[in-house]
């Protein structure tokens, strides 16, 4: 679905002026700063439909004639289509503030086809510098973005700086919240990959869940995992479906994964060394060379590691390469876990290019 941002236009686009907060003349078009430079951007690198929405007082009454707006506004749009901006609509309230018409901001009149299905609202924004911008995002089911000195908790971000607009959007933080509830599990799992290493793991198994905690602080992700399984009849459905849950967390999360590294890891710990190499390139694959000489390590029986990495692959839709080796088991499975974690961090890292790395264009 697309993603929109609803743009105003006077102290947002372009300076208001504080007498009669009319553009009615060449003379008075001022744009804000910086404007071109970071609308710009966001529009070539990230992938936004632009909606221009504003409240023009009276236009086309005698207190604000027509034929004094529009060489202004056109003159506007213009220097706008020739830095790469382009607005796919332009929709302009003309009432007064008075008459309290549900085609003025902070009303939606204008906007109900973006309320029918094909947008996605929730990540969508407002960007403006009044308050009636901050309740038109609510009332859409947008965010808000409040470009005024001012400051509000209804806003999820407050600011008077196009450059910070810009780095907000660019690097909104990368969430995805699965549930997967079948006969036998009922699992919840919440991540975000620019989180900072928090951890709420619950599976029912000790041991998976201190090897899930390796994978939030080593791959620097918040994550968490609440899990309701059959442990009364064996520990085999909790750990393949945690790993399906958890690889397509990872795979909503990564959404067209826009400027990541995409490949990432070699780990020692103490007797073991474990290898384990990732490409996030929308292919799955698993190579398992690990021999574990034990049944069970704590709670989890052993075999079911290589079974936890092939739902893992399938379903984040990854290529992964383990390899591990050693003589302590539990030391060769913390190791193991924590490259992967490793492997995460720089796989999904985002570089300076915001391109897809690929040759194909998609991953």
């Amino acid at each position: 679905m697309k993603k929109v941002l609803f743009i105003d236009r006077d102290g947002t686009l372009v300076i208001e002026p504080p007498v009669d907060f009319q553009i009615d003349s060449l003379e008075k078009l001022e744009f804000y700063p910086q404007v071109f430079q970071y609308l710009s951007r966001i529009a070539r690198e990230l992938e936004y439909e632009l909606v221009m929405v504003t409240n023009q007082d009276g236009l086309g009454t005698p207190s604000f004639p027509e034929d004094t707006f529009w060489p202004a506004h056109h003159k506007m749009v213009k220097a706008f289509e020739n830095e790469g901006v382009v607005f796919s609509e332009i929709l302009i309230d003309r009432s007064f503030e008075h008459e309290n018409l549900p085609t003025r901001k902070p009303g939606i009149a204008l906007l109900t086809h973006y309320t029918k299905g094909g947008y996605d609202l929730e990540n969508s924004y407002v960007i403006g510098d009044r308050k009636t911008d901050v309740r038109l995002a609510r009332n859409l089911g947008c965010k808000a973005i409040y470009l005024n000195v001012d400051k509000t908790d209804d806003a999820v971000l407050c600011t008077t700086d196009w450059a910070e607009i810009y780095a907000y959007l660019k690097l909104e933080p990368r969430k995805g919240i699965v549930r997967r509830k079948t006969s036998e599990t009922d699992i919840v799992v919440e991540i975000n990959l620019d989180g900072s290493g928090k951890s709420r793991i619950a599976t029912g198994l000790g041991f998976l869940d201190h090897m899930l905690e390796q994978i939030a602080r080593h791959g620097n992700v918040d994550l968490s995992i609440r899990v309701n399984g059959d442990l009364h009849i064996d520990e085999h459905h909790t750990v393949e479906d945690t790993a399906i849950a958890l690889g397509e967390a990872f795979l909503q999360a990564l959404g067209k994964k826009k400027g990541i590294e995409r490949y990432g890891f070699l780990l020692p710990m103490d007797d073991c060394l474990a290898q384990v190499a990732i490409d996030f390139g929308g292919r799955p694959w698993l190579v398992w060379e690990v021999d574990f000489k034990r049944e069970r390590i704590g709670d989890v029986p052993a075999e079911m590691f290589m079974h936890f990495f092939k739902s893992f692959s399938d379903n984040a839709r990854c290529n992964l390469n383990i390899k591990a080796e050693g003589d302590n088991e539990h030391h060769k499975a913390e190791a193991i876990f924590k490259a992967f974690a490793k492997s995460i961090k720089m796989a999904v890292k985002r570089g300076e290019n915001t391109g897809i790395p690929s040759t194909k264009g998609i991953l």
